[in-house]
């Protein structure tokens, strides 16, 4: 049995804690059990992967599957897939790219942006449930340092991308 490398002595108990409760949210939202309830109760028949895709493409402007491959941090074999999949269960088609009529973007049909309001809306039911009980001001603070936390973390991303390829 290995040994896990100790912990960061610089890190403080506060992020560590963080650290542990994102992990905790990220393994509860990702369950394929929670899924398949979510997308019940939203009444949409869609896997994991098609539902990632819808919501990454909802409220942008169409996109080339290699743009969605590299926003969802997949490989673009991996989205070609499930825009086939899409396709034909009439939630995505394909359109011209004005910049490059030989290219195709991946647009949202009315079913599809349909499909991510439900599936949002629930989504937001259940956490308005598992939340009742929190002050608004509560819920407030919540929200503006979630927000501000998944800011700091896209700023970090993009400075460690920018000195990767600088190297």
């Amino acid at each position: 049995m290995s040994t896990p490398p100790p912990s960061d002595p610089s890190a403080s108990p506060e992020v560590v804690e963080i650290e542990r409760a994102l992990y905790r949210i990220t393994y509860l939202s990702s369950r394929a059990r929670q899924h398949e309830r979510l997308m019940a109760a939203a009444g949409v028949p869609l896997d994991r992967a098609g539902a990632a895709l819808l919501r990454k493409m909802a409220g942008e402007e169409p996109m080339r599957p290699g743009e969605l491959a590299a926003r969802l941090g997949v490989e673009a074999s991996h989205v070609t897939r499930t825009v086939q999949h899409l396709e034909r269960s009439g939630h995505v088609v394909r359109v011209p790219d004005p910049d490059d009529r030989r290219a195709q973007r991946i647009e949202l049909t009315d079913a599809g942006r349909d499909a991510i309001a439900r599936i949002r809306e629930t989504g937001v039911r259940g956490m308005q449930a598992a939340l009742a009980h929190w002050s608004e001001e509560d819920l407030r603070t919540l929200a503006t340092l979630f927000h501000r936390m998944v800011d700091d973390f896209l700023a970090h991303a993009a400075a460690t991308d920018t000195e990767s390829s600088a190297d």
